[in-house]
């Protein structure tokens, strides 16, 4: 049944619990971060503030990816006690969170001036969601695993909750073509998804212990489990693509390190990967095509570009280099790709570096949402 803001109700969850690990010493998953371990994390409290201050200072750090409102009766000057930790496992993030009941959208503009379109994974351990896109709700508890692409507007609610959060960026399925499109915007539960929450489980008990030597290959477990996973559920079989998985692979690294290359053509994708100019369409062809997927590439690393405040040069120069033949020709096709022009994204950002040059902790997770994967 689809159902509109109004038409989301809320209703306590029966508390579940999946474990397939071995049981092991849960750390505090807030406590203070010792300086010794070796991953990167970004921990996040509002309990010294001011309640005042509470929940704006929530808003400013959760800003790059959603906006967010108070929900009932609750004022912005009450007490919003949240706690929150970000592990940087290079290439993928973990968020851990305990909140209270929110409001929440990623709105159309917000998406516009994004280069934010990952994959958001989210577990719940408490509490309830409720999330809709284009007026289909779904609801997420314990139990169960919600699935979500960042680079499409969204808004919902939540209870009281506490959560596990993987980001993962679009490009990490390369290998195996990518997650199926279907995949978005839906909650999945069952044998599988346990033994995935159990292995996220096992991660976050041994995050202090985690080296950076141990990232590619957990990288590369969550890859593999959280696709194998998804994929049966959704297409009620694993598809038979991995004969075309490497040649994706390849072709995509190969774009995305000769986007400022001029000779970057189907002709050329097809010489480096030995293939014919048909086999190459059809592999492209879930993407709108190869010309398409290059275009567009392009565009998304130019707006990283005109979005970073650090970078101080002019539109043409950014068009110079990603290929495009002229600031004018870039400037139609950028706007015609994302409906506006460079020029807001350049005022925008630098509309936000001057209002907010103190807020290094949510610069930092913006840093880490914006470079996720490239």
């Amino acid at each position: 049944m689809m159902l509109g803001k109004a038409d989301i109700s809320f209703e306590q969850p029966k508390a579940a619990e999946r474990r397939r690990w071995p049981r092991s010493a849960q750390m505090p998953l807030y406590s203070e971060i010792p300086e010794s371990t070796e991953l990167a994390s970004l921990p996040f409290s509002t309990e010294e503030l001011r309640p005042d201050r509470q929940f704006a200072a929530w808003q400013e750090r959760m800003a790059p990816l959603i906006d967010m409102r108070l929900q009932n009766q609750a004022k912005a000057d009450e007490p919003f006690a949240v706690k929150q930790v970000a592990w940087n496992l290079e290439g993928v993030l973990l968020i851990q969170q305990e909140a209270p009941a929110f409001s929440f959208e990623r709105s159309a503009e917000k998406v516009r001036f994004s280069s934010i379109d990952h994959w958001q994974i989210t577990f719940l351990r408490t509490g309830k969601t409720w999330t809709s896109v284009n007026g289909n709700v779904v609801e997420n508890e314990p139990g169960m695993m919600e699935i979500r692409m960042l680079g499409y507007p969204f808004y919902g609610r939540t209870l009281p909750a506490r959560s596990t959060t993987l980001i993962l960026p679009f490009d990490l399925f390369a290998a195996h073509g990518g997650l199926p499109s279907a995949s978005s915007n839906i909650v999945l539960g069952g044998e599988r998804v346990s033994l995935l929450s159990s292995y996220i489980d096992f991660l976050e008990v041994n995050l202090l212990r985690l080296t950076r030597d141990d990232l590619p290959s957990i990288r590369n477990q969550l890859r593999e489990m959280v696709f194998h996973t998804i994929s049966p559920l959704v297409h009620g079989q694993i598809d038979g693509e991995i004969s075309q998985s490497g040649l994706m692979t390849r072709a995509r690294h190969f774009i995305q390190n000769n986007l400022g290359s001029a000779e970057l053509t189907p002709e050329t994708l097809s010489r480096e990967l030995a293939i014919s100019r048909t086999r190459l369409y059809e592999l492209f062809q879930t993407s709108s095509g190869v010309l398409n997927y290059i275009r567009r590439r392009r565009l998304l690393a130019a707006r990283a570009a005109l979005n970073d405040p650090a970078d101080g040069r002019k539109i043409g120069e950014i068009a110079n280099q990603f290929a495009f033949e002229s600031a004018a020709n870039f400037c139609r096709a950028f706007t015609h790709e994302f409906g506006y022009n460079p020029s807001e994204v350049r005022r925008h950002s630098r509309d936000f570096k001057m209002e907010a040059p103190s807020r290094t902790a949510v610069s930092s997770f913006d840093n880490w949402l914006s470079t996720l994967g490239l």
